[in-house]
C-alpha cells in the first residue's frame, strides 16, 4: 500500500526487453536502500525489485501493465516517480493508493499561474472510473486532489514543491499518465450498481 507522497525521482538507465516483458534498469538516490523483492511504486504502478546494484536496481513490467499503463512509453533518460510502500506505522499523508493503475489520461493543458500550476487531464469514461470535486486521484503516483470534475476530465494545481520534486514539471499537454481512482469512491460505485 501506499500513500502518493513521493520519496524520489528515479531515472531510467537501460531497457531490456524479455519476450513480452520489459526489465527497467533505474538510478536513484533510494537505490541502495533498496532489497530484492520489495514492492516498489513507478509513476503509481507497484513493480517488484529484482536486484539492486550500488546507485541502480531493476524491476521487471509485464505485457498486461505495459498495455494499462504508460511504462511502455518510457525511454533511456526518462524520469519516474518513486514510493516505497507505507510501512504499518507510518502517516497517510496522502490517500490510500495501492498501486494498481486502473487507466491513463492525456494531460491536455499546463497553466503556469504564478506561484502554482493548472494541469487538465482527459480520460475514457466508458472504462467506468469517475472523479469527485474535491476528491482524491493519484496521477503518476503523485496523490492529489480533484476539481472541475467532468465525466471525462478533471483539473489539479500543483504546488511549487510537488512541481519541482516529481515528474509534473516534465509533462507537457499531449503527454499520457497512470491514473489510480480512489478506492472508496469504487467500492462505493460497485455497492451503488447492486441496487440498479
Amino acid at each position: 500500500m501506499f500513500t502518493g507522497i513521493i520519496e524520489s525521482l528515479g531515472t531510467v538507465t537501460d531497457i531490456i526487453p524479455e519476450g513480452t516483458n520489459l526489465t527497467f534498469r533505474l538510478q536513484a538516490p533510494i537505490a541502495p536502500e533498496l532489497k530484492i523483492d520489495q514492492s516498489l511504486s513507478h509513476n503509481g504502478v507497484c513493480l517488484t525489485v529484482t536486484s539492486v546494484e550500488g546507485g541502480q536496481y531493476t524491476v521487471t513490467a509485464v505485457d498486461e501493465t505495459l498495455r494499462k499503463t504508460n511504462l511502455g512509453r518510457l525511454q533511456v533518460g526518462s524520469r519516474v516517480n518513486l514510493e516505497r510502500c507505507m510501512p504499518a506505522n507510518g502517516r497517510f499523508d496522502g490517500h490510500i493508493v495501492q498501486g494498481h493503475v486502473d487507466q491513463t489520461a492525456v494531460c491536455t493543458n499546463v497553466a503556469d499561474m504564478g506561484g502554482s500550476w493548472l494541469f487538465d487531464f482527459q480520460y475514457d469514461p466508458t472504462v467506468g472510473n469517475v472523479t469527485v470535486e474535491k476528491g482524491s486521484i493519484c496521477i503518476n503516483g503523485v496523490s492529489l486532489t480533484v476539481f472541475n470534475s467532468e465525466a471525462d476530465s478533471f483539473r489539479v494545481t500543483i504546488i511549487p514543491y510537488t512541481y519541482e520534486h516529481t515528474t509534473f514539471r516534465d509533462l507537457r499537454p499531449g503527454d499520457v499518465v497512470n491514473l489510480e481512482f480512489d478506492i472508496v469512491g469504487k467500492y462505493i460505485k460497485k455497492m451503488l450498481a447492486q441496487y440498479r
